[in-house]
């Protein structure tokens, strides 16, 4: 799924952790990064912020339906 413009990025990072599955950050170069992981959170926060913040495009994938319904519900709470 793609997702864009998310503002509040602590309320995203603790949505992830909440997740049961593995939940994967698709990069520009098709690398996948395992969001679970705070390295990976680390590296993705040190990225956002040096785009003001604000994250403009990001392709994840979920692999639980109840993980997709989650992050889809923060996302509709954004808007």
């Amino acid at each position: 799924m793609k997702i864009r413009n998310i503002t509040d990025v602590d309320g995203f990072f603790k949505v992830i952790d909440s997740c049961e599955g593995k939940v994967e950050l698709i990069t520009g170069e098709g690398d996948r990064l395992n969001l679970k992981s705070k390295l990976c959170q680390y590296v993705s926060l040190a990225t956002i912020l040096k785009m003001d913040a604000e994250i403009s495009e990001l392709e994840l994938v979920a692999y639980e339906a109840e993980d997709t319904e989650r992050i889809i519900k923060f996302l509709m709470m954004q808007n």
